[in-house]
């Protein structure tokens, strides 16, 4: 099958590949993909890598002979195991590489977000290889992405590419497991990721590993609704690499969205984490699906702890469902005490007069499928 031609991609590498051996890094998998990464570089086609295996690469490092690695243990192999996978990498090319390490603290945080934007486009634009991964020698449990097939994703949106490429193990998604089932048959393109498409992934045998197969469905529904085509693709085969070259599909097409997201609110929908919900009245909802902002006087409860900034979930009285995502001008504290009020009502009680808008319609994203 024919692929859609790209200018930009962004390909995620995983920890079996990179480690397949639980012995360190090895360039067993990865002398085809430096060959394709090399490729594209030369036709003047941008890549960016998304590499797990820090922690996978420091294994030989520090020894533990459990089956559940303590977070300690890990965050040491990781920071040990960075150097030796960013080495790794840059024996295969003649053009340098650069190394970037990102938390989920750096993308929920907007001007954290457009820094990392333009530092990746700035190497980008000066054929500097850029080689992502998550900080896992420093991340907490609340800064952490928690795989690298969302933070892929997340990257894709970030340097607005047009395609995202992960390799797995398998040859793309299957109607059932090819290695417990052998004769599942391969889905070739998905146009539509539904709960149907989640049911058909299973989790991860790799202890190493973050991800599975959900994890890359997950990033795919972030990516697609960003107008990204996406592949899952066997990072194992040379023969993937190849029929990449020639603008083949060697895996699983996810087709990218018609009508994609802009960036801000794909990054409000898919970035930010929830730090509290609003409870809102009838008419502020109809007011926020006309694209008006949401004010004090109609919200009737506020729940969680958060602070001005923060993400908040909108929810409806009328059915509880979630109707919107948006960034909050006040803290659940404040909107304690004011809330359902008029602002006129506001500044006679407390003797001042706040901002109507607690959440402005520029920073807010409308779920209409949730």
């Amino acid at each position: 099958m024919e692929m859609p031609s790209w200018r930009r991609a962004v390909l995620k590498v995983g920890s079996a590949l990179i480690a397949p051996d639980d012995a360190g890094t090895s360039s067993k998998y990865l002398l085809a993909i430096a060959r394709f990464i090399i490729e594209c570089h030369e036709r003047g086609q941008e890549i960016v890598l998304v590499s797990s295996g820090s922690a996978a690469a420091g294994r030989k490092h520090i020894s533990y002979d459990g089956d559940k690695l303590p977070v300690t243990i890990k965050k040491a192999m990781a920071a040990v195991g960075q150097t030796d996978m960013m080495a790794n990498w840059s024996r295969f090319f003649d053009f340098s590489c650069a190394q970037v390490l990102l938390t989920h603290g750096d993308l929920r945080d907007r001007a954290r977000y457009v820094s990392v934007r333009n530092t990746l486009r700035t190497l980008l634009e000066h054929n500097v290889l850029p080689i992502v991964n998550e900080n896992d020698a420093l991340a907490t449990d609340e800064m952490k992405v928690g795989d690298n097939d969302n933070l892929a994703a997340m990257v894709a949106t970030l340097v607005d590419a047009d395609a995202l490429i992960i390799c797995s193990d398998i040859d793309g998604l299957f109607d059932a497991d090819p290695r417990v089932k052998p004769d599942a048959k391969k889905i070739p393109v998905v146009d539509e990721i539904t709960e149907e498409i989640f049911a058909l992934a299973g989790g991860t045998t790799n202890k190493i590993a973050t991800g599975g197969m959900r994890t890359k469905i997950e990033a795919a529904e972030k990516a697609t609704s960003h107008g990204i085509d996406t592949y899952i693709v066997n990072g194992r085969k040379g023969a993937t690499f190849e029929h990449l070259l020639r603008g083949n599909n060697p895996g699983t097409l996810f087709k990218r969205q018609q009508d994609p997201m802009s960036n801000k609110k794909h990054w409000l929908r898919h970035t930010l984490i929830s730090q509290g919900e609003l409870v809102i009245d009838d008419v502020s909802a109809e007011a926020l699906n006309r694209g008006e902002s949401l004010t004090i006087s109609g919200i009737i409860d506020v729940q969680g702890d958060f602070n001005r900034g923060d993400a908040v979930v909108i929810r409806s009285a009328s059915n509880a469902e979630a109707i919107g995502k948006g960034i909050c001008q006040y803290s659940s504290h404040e909107l304690m005490h004011i809330k359902g009020q008029e602002v006129s009502d506001i500044a006679e009680a407390y003797g001042y007069s706040p901002i109507s808008e607690v959440i402005e319609s520029n920073d807010l994203m409308i779920l209409e499928d949730e």
